[in-house]
């Protein structure tokens, strides 16, 4: 058919039979859907548009798929006490959501590798995931923990809006409603605290390191909900404002380019699993505070 591109299994030696299995289960997709999926690589047609399906099995392998789970519920979840880089631990619902993340997980792709944040709220989830997808390659890192809220940790969430309303600007309950000017992203909270262009350059910058490392596999990685809001702008559009929830164990799925560096968002706050399981009613984070 005209106007699609179709996969076409080449000849291949002993060193493309890996490309060949990735190819036979690619479907054929329209050349404005593949430019939107593979946008980092000129893809190599031949006649009628046609792209070889080898050479689209190569252009995928060369990115890391990373899936981005945040940790489970702790009780200062449920309180709606600004956390930051406090350390409470998960709480019962929150040890449940994280057995019913890593069952989903586990019926998947096994990941190569499992990263986390070293706060104990994530570091729990990460276990419990590692476990269940029968993964001993887990580490544990500062780099991805969550934003350092200051003087506002350890504060009531609506009296730490009332505190400094300025910090919340734009955001509400973890859910991004309007863009921030630069001043905005660069304000570092007194205590210690980060700015949000610091919170970003931290996870981002690690992101890409054990990505490089991982070309071509799928990654685990648990972190916290503000951590996981600024990898999602890290894909936005320039000058552009998305409204997103990320719960407590929801999904956050990205490709990165092992060549370019280039973030594209797949997926973001998939929270299928707790639906199965009774949890939605009570999941917190897409509707509460939980820096």
């Amino acid at each position: 058919m005209r106007g699609t591109v179709r996969p076409r299994i080449q000849a291949a030696g002993p060193a493309g039979r890996r490309w060949l299995r990735l190819a036979a289960t690619l479907r054929p997709i329209s050349p404005a859907t593949a430019a939107v999926r593979y946008p980092l690589f000129p893809l190599a047609c031949g006649r009628g548009g046609q792209v070889p399906a080898v050479t689209m099995a190569k252009e995928v392998d060369r990115f890391v798929e990373l899936v981005v789970v945040r940790h489970g519920e702790t009780s200062w979840n449920a309180s709606r006490i600004v956390q930051g880089q406090m350390d409470p631990e998960l709480n019962e619902i929150g040890k449940q959501q994280a057995v019913v993340v890593a069952r989903r997980l586990a019926r998947e792709a096994r990941p190569a590798a499992i990263y986390s944040s070293d706060l104990k709220r994530a570091a729990e989830t990460a276990e419990i995931i590692a476990k269940a997808c029968d993964v001993s390659n887990l580490m544990l890192t500062e780099a991805l923990r969550e934003r350092h809220m200051g003087y506002l940790q350890g504060l009531m969430w609506d009296d730490a809006v009332n505190k400094s309303p300025s910090v919340f600007k734009g955001f509400a309950n973890f859910e991004v409603k309007n863009g921030l000017d630069f001043d905005d992203r660069n304000h570092e909270l007194p205590g210690g605290g980060e700015s949000l262009n610091q919170l970003s350059e931290r996870c981002i910058s690690y992101l890409n390191k054990v990505a490089q490392n991982h070309i071509g596999e799928r990654v685990i990685v648990v972190g916290h909900g503000a951590a996981i809001l600024e990898l999602c702008r890290h894909t936005d559009p320039p000058n552009r404002s998305i409204r997103r929830k990320i719960p407590n164990t929801s999904l956050n799925i990205f490709r990165i380019s092992g060549v370019t560096g280039r973030w594209i968002l797949e997926r973001c706050g998939d929270v299928g699993h707790l639906s199965e399981n009774g949890f939605l009613e009570n999941v917190f984070g897409g509707d509460g505070a939980s820096a």
